[in-house]
Order: structure tokens, then sequence, then C-alpha cells
């Protein structure tokens, strides 16, 4: 790993566990092993490392999207699998993302705007009709929301991964008759 990504990393980490005000520059560097001059090398602020986290983030919903396509069990039931929270590297940047300062807002809702455009999208080709596919977005809205509201990651209570699992079950009953519906 190069000492850009494990800066990258670093930073990603501390924005999950401590949030924005923790990451300075200096906590950045020492987490990563490199001195303030090699952090500086890499990125010339805190601005350039909140770029590169959104960066990162895109390129992995790029690659979310692209797997949803393919997923035998339909664009909809992956969009709400996807939405218990995994501990994945996307869940890691998507809660490191929140955590950004708000003067990152701007990008941060640009790119949230295009990846669930890319989502609605491939929902809406599935079930075929936008409110049933509003429907599917907002019951994983709720599930991510939910899930990141009540655990950190790696850190579920006792528990939580069946109880969500158990959801999922009912939830994809419901995604059924709602599919049903949007071929009528």
């Amino acid at each position: 790993m190069s000492a850009r990504e494990k800066v990258l990393d670093s930073y990603q980490a501390i924005l999950i566990e401590e949030g924005e005000r923790a990451a300075t520059m200096d906590q950045v560097a020492a987490r990563a092993g490199v001195s303030k001059g090699g952090l500086l090398y890499h990125f010339r602020d805190k601005t350039a490392m909140a770029e590169a986290l959104l960066e990162r983030a895109r390129h992995l919903l790029e690659e979310d999207l692209a797997k949803m396509a393919a997923a035998p069990e339909g664009a909809a039931s992956y969009y709400l699998r996807g939405s218990l929270l995994q501990d994945d590297p996307l869940d890691r940047l998507l809660l490191a993302a929140m955590q950004l300062a708000p003067e990152h807002d701007a990008a941060k809702l640009a790119a949230y705007r295009e990846v669930q455009e890319g989502w609605f999208r491939l929902i809406r080709e599935e079930v075929g009709d936008d409110a049933i596919a509003d429907a599917v977005m907002l019951m994983g809205d709720g599930l991510y929301w939910n899930a990141s509201m009540t655990s950190t990651l790696g850190d579920a209570p006792k528990g939580a991964r069946e109880a969500g699992q158990a959801r999922m079950a009912g939830l994809e009953g419901v995604l059924d008759i709602l599919r049903e519906a949007g071929r009528r």
C-alpha cells in the first residue's frame, strides 16, 4: 500500500472514530506512520484529503452500481441488502464522508446525488414504476440510517446482524408485492 493510501485510510478511520475535528494533519500523519512533510507531499491540506476521500467514494460507488446492475437477485434486492451495514469499504467511506465538515457539503451532495440517480435508474428499470422505485429507495435509506445510528462498524450490538437479516426477509416479501404491482 502506498504512503498516499495509508494517509487516506488514516484520515478515513479518524473521521469515523472521532469526527472531523480530531482529523488534524498531525493526527492523520501520526496514525499513518508518516511525517507531516510526507503527508503534505500527498495532500496540501485537509481539503485535498477530503476531495481524495470523496473521489475514492465515487469510485467505489461506481463499482457498486456495476455490481447492482449485474446482481442475479435484481437491483432492488441488491439495494436493500446493501442497505444493511456491512462494514465493507463502501460503508466505511460513506460513514467517513458523513463526518466531513460543512465546507464539503456541496461536493458530498453532488456525489450522493450522482449515485442516488444511478441506484434509482437501476431499480426503476427492474420494477417499472417511479413510485415503487422511490419506495424501495426509501426502505433502503431507512435500513441504512437505522443501522448506522444503532451501531458502529465492527461493533454491532449482540444480535443486531441477525435482527437485520430477519427484517430483510420481511422486506423481501414486501418487495415481491411491489414488483408484482409494477408489472400490472
